[in-house]
């Protein structure tokens, strides 16, 4: 994996993110909308933690950092 930079991945995970954000809710109903709803909730949690990261690749070992503590304002 000669040509993988870690800075990239992140950046495809934040382009995620913003892909799930930005997408509609299909014509389904009951259940299933909720399902579709809650899926892309986790979804956009998912990618947007994975593109915040601070992503460190070191002797073939990719770390991936994730500060999950509260924000100060």
């Amino acid at each position: 994996m000669a040509d993988f930079n870690p800075d990239d991945m992140t950046a495809r995970f934040k382009e995620r993110a913003g892909a799930v954000k930005r997408r509609g809710i299909p014509p389904v109903e009951g259940p299933e909308r909720q399902q579709f709803i809650e899926q892309a909730r986790l979804d956009y949690m998912d990618f947007a933690m994975l593109g915040d990261a601070t992503a460190t690749l070191e002797d073939g070992i990719l770390t991936l950092r994730v500060d999950l503590r509260p924000s100060r304002a």
